[in-house]
């Protein structure tokens, strides 16, 4: 198994340094989602992998056939003095289109929900406040609701290597990554 991260060099799975955190993004195909998040300041490293599904240690062809229930996710592993974990939900709620269930575009299927899987307390307050923001901003839109799942992180499995930092190794490879042009409102403060 591919331990380091094709791009950083780090390791994607242990050795994290004091003080980050970890969060889970579905956002349709993970390749150009972790693209996006790897790209950012402040993200130590990422990787891709399978979660919030019924199978242990799914791998690709049982996750595509959508009977395991698990989604294609992004591992966000973040420095929230650098980049506070209100600016990857921006990130993930205006690079991606929440509102369409089982699907991003032309992919479909249960494993292209969205999702934000946490794991603390303030990170599931903080995605669920997001969420709400950004729902009434679709509204104001005229865009459906949307239907991102917010939920305490599953456990995690790492997807093949040939995924990891697919779109690095392959720069020319599909990517569905592409918002809907709502931007999601900044938290109110007293």
């Amino acid at each position: 198994m591919q331990t380091k991260h094709y791009v950083s060099g780090r390791h994607m799975y242990e050795d994290y340094p004091d003080g980050v955190e970890i969060a889970l993004f579905g956002m349709g195909c993970f390749w150009g989602a972790e693209r996006l998040f790897w790209q950012t300041g402040g993200v130590y490293v990422t990787s891709v992998g399978y979660g919030g599904g019924a199978r242990t240690d799914p791998n690709y062809q049982q996750v595509c056939s959508g009977a395991t229930g698990h989604v294609e996710l992004v591992q966000v592993v973040f420095a929230p003095d650098i980049l506070p974990f209100g600016e990857l939900l921006k990130i993930f709620f205006e690079n991606h289109d929440p509102t369409q269930g089982n699907r991003q575009g032309n992919d479909m299927g249960s494993q292209y929900r969205s999702v934000i899987y946490t794991t603390t307390d303030a990170q599931n307050l903080a995605a669920h406040a997001a969420k709400d923001r950004y729902d009434k901003a679709y509204a104001k839109a005229g865009k459906a609701p949307i239907t991102t799942t917010v939920e305490p992180a599953p456990i995690y499995y790492p997807a093949e290597d040939y995924h990891q930092q697919y779109l690095a190794k392959n720069p020319g490879g599909y990517c569905n990554i592409g918002g809907t042009g709502v931007t999601c409102p900044a938290p109110q403060t007293a």
